[in-house]
């Protein structure tokens, strides 16, 4: 892992010839930026742990690189980053500072969904073209609203006056447009869902500053407030029966999940690399080498279960079915109880003084727990799987 400059700079390389790194021909460009934007977010991340402050400077820093417009193809102005690029970039990103990781990471799988959809002639090229362009933060509320959404949409002149309370919404405090859901009665075809974006600015919206978590303590995920928001008809991208499995998770779940995972993969391997700088003294002590390697072990199925879910990915070439989720979600518990167990392995070898703060690993233990929420959690992927495995629903 890189270790921070003194003065907390990130040291951005000026030059982006040809041969440069940051050169947009360059296919590493995005993880380049982040290994150089990496030290000075290192530098601040214990302090913004230790206060809960949202990484705002990161996030500007981030905006400055575009890298919030990573993932939108060059024919609409965007960094063209592959999927694999965007994952890779994340992963480094979460060595240095996993609440920025996480939080950048909901932003990116909103736009990887979205060109997806971009790819197969829906018409959402003028969104990716204004995140391109204008660096739009894009925040999500899809795994806490799930099947069954939030709040309530209610039917007026041109629209729907929504209300309700989104919980989770990492990135926030510098966000722009909310891409949520909500309940609707509707008179013709029951309870639906309907999908749709809210600019953050609109009126009735607010962002609580709530955040107050065991781990990732930095991501900004606090509660947004809808009071009585308008969303115009024409802004409504999906409507489907509630709490009923839809397609389109099909294609959003397999697309999403190795992004986010790809920052609690960067967590559980800053956890590892700290851990052998701490026991350099105990390096000949076989108990630590059975405990490494017993950590290495775990890392490396973390590691192989997200490599898995980005080859079924493949660069957003993938059949959106229930076979190829249900293979995303398996891989996602794997990879979860792996990572958590490798951080878990990490603290053990190091022993009692990794409890220490000042140290930084139960920072980096407090910030993967966080990895078996995410959807679906263990139990609830284990029925999932189990229904698809008797050709059942998979909800049910």
């Amino acid at each position: 892992m890189s270790m921070p400059m003194a003065d907390g700079h990130s040291g951005i390389p000026g030059p982006t010839g040809a041969h440069s790194e940051l050169a947009p021909t360059n296919p590493m460009r995005w993880v380049a930026v982040a290994r150089a934007l990496a030290p000075g977010f290192a530098a601040r991340a214990r302090a913004h742990d230790a206060d809960d402050s949202f990484v705002a400077e990161n996030y500007a820093e981030l905006k400055e690189h575009h890298v919030f417009g990573a993932g939108v193809p060059r024919e609409l102005g965007g960094g063209g980053a592959t999927h694999t690029q965007l994952c890779a970039m994340l992963r480094e990103l979460g060595r240095a500072c996993g609440p920025t990781a996480l939080a950048l990471s909901m932003h990116t799988h909103l736009v990887s969904a979205t060109v997806w959809r971009y790819r197969q002639g829906q018409s959402v090229e003028p969104l990716l073209r204004r995140v391109a362009s204008e660096q739009l933060v894009l925040v999500s509320t899809g795994a806490s609203d799930w099947l069954d959404s939030s709040g309530r949409a209610v039917l007026v002149d041109g629209g729907y006056r929504v209300s309700g309370r989104k919980i989770f919404a990492s990135g926030s405090p510098a966000g722009d447009l909310l891409i949520t859901s909500a309940p609707y009665d509707d008179p013709q075809d029951g309870a639906m869902v309907l999908h749709f974006p809210v600019p953050m600015q609109a009126p009735g919206v607010s962002v609580h500053n709530n955040w107050r978590a065991l781990g990732m303590r930095a991501s900004g995920s606090h509660d947004v407030l809808l009071d009585a928001v308008f969303v115009p008809e024409s802004a409504v991208s999906l409507r489907r029966p509630r709490g009923k499995w839809h397609p389109f998770l099909n294609m959003a779940i397999t697309v999403a999940t190795p992004i986010y995972m790809s920052a609690y993969l960067g967590v559980a391997e800053a956890a590892r690399d700290l851990a052998l700088q701490l026991l350099q003294r105990k390096r000949d002590d076989p108990q630590v080498w059975s405990l490494v390697g017993e950590l290495d072990n775990a890392l490396a199925t973390g590691q192989m279960a997200v490599q898995s879910m980005l080859d079924l990915c493949a660069e957003h070439v993938f059949t959106p079915d229930v076979a190829t989720v249900n293979a995303v979600f398996i891989r996602k518990t794997i990879a979860a109880q792996a990572l958590l167990a490798a951080v878990e392995k990490a603290l053990e070898a190091v022993g009692g003084g990794a409890v220490l703060r000042s140290l930084g690993l139960e920072r980096l233990l407090r910030d993967v727990y966080g990895v078996q929420f995410h959807p679906l959690p263990a139990k609830r992927q284990h029925r999932f799987s189990g229904r698809v495995a008797f050709g059942l629903d998979p909800i049910g």
